[in-house]
């Protein structure tokens, strides 16, 4: 099952949770051999790879996440799925930071972000967001 979206009960749900606090989302991407692009698309033909639209999308959304106070905290690659499904492999991994869920509310309604994201929706194979909520706490598991 592909994951590009979020479904209205998982939006739902992120809007029921408090509004006012830092929030951090980790982000797991596999990105399509090929962009998927809608037909009436200006690159619904050029053959752009996955990646390729990937990197548009973060050139396009970048200013906004800018705007709205978010960064990316943290950015790695995959090598290894030590615990939990082997068939799940990521192209990207991040750790993006909003000042607030109002931050995040207020980029993806951005109109530079709906026309930036659907360089996303052409990229995306499946992937993960998750929503987490930092904590000052540290120095072990627990």
């Amino acid at each position: 099952m592909s994951h590009v979206d979020p479904t209205r009960a998982q939006f739902d749900a992120f809007k029921d949770l408090p509004r006012d606090q830092p929030i951090e989302m980790l982000n797991l991407v596999a990105f399509r051999d090929l962009a998927n692009y809608p037909g009436d698309h200006d690159l619904a033909r050029d053959g752009l790879t996955g990646a390729e639209a990937y990197a548009l999308y973060g050139k396009h959304s970048g200013p906004v996440l800018a705007k709205v106070g978010g960064s990316i905290l943290w950015r790695g690659g995959f090598e290894a799925v030590l615990i939990g499904p082997t068939e799940e492999t990521w192209d990207a991994v991040f750790v993006a930071r909003y000042p607030s869920a109002h931050a995040f509310l207020a980029m993806v309604a951005d109109p530079a972000y709906q026309r930036a994201v659907v360089h996303r929706q052409a990229a995306v194979k499946t992937s993960r967001l998750i929503r987490c909520a930092p904590t000052s706490q540290g120095g072990t598991f627990a």
